[in-house]
């Protein structure tokens, strides 16, 4: 079993890298989209929608299943809780960084994009 984290700033090819893995794919920017196909983001909710990613990749690991998670993760205990339950269902763990540069398709401006770069963590 193996848990992947695929990290990155908006734009670099995350969610079209994660959807090449066969494997359970969760992003906390799923928890956003509506009944009808409609990304409709709400910044007070962005603590639930982690929280909810990661009880999905909870979900998923206690059944077995592979899980690639693709956020923006950047700062490094961002991705904690994971680290956590990879040791916790002794799964593989893998964490890949995106560098391209395509267009982000949730319209995040250069400017949030710019302070996200500046608080980058290898």
């Amino acid at each position: 079993m193996k848990l992947t984290l695929i990290r990155g700033l908006p734009g670099s090819g995350k969610t079209t890298l994660a959807k090449t893995f066969n494997a359970r794919h969760v992003e906390a920017d799923m928890y956003f989209v509506n009944d009808h196909g409609e990304y409709c983001y709400d910044p007070s909710l962005i603590a639930q929608a982690h929280q909810w990613c990661q009880e999905q990749t909870k979900q998923a690991l206690a059944k077995g299943e592979d899980v690639v998670v693709a956020n923006t993760f950047v700062r490094r205990w961002e991705m904690e809780t994971y680290k956590t339950l990879a040791r916790q269902f002794n799964a593989d763990l893998e964490i890949i960084v995106c560098n391209g540069n395509y267009q982000n398709i949730h319209g995040v401006s250069e400017t949030v994009i710019a302070k996200m770069r500046a608080r980058w963590q290898e």
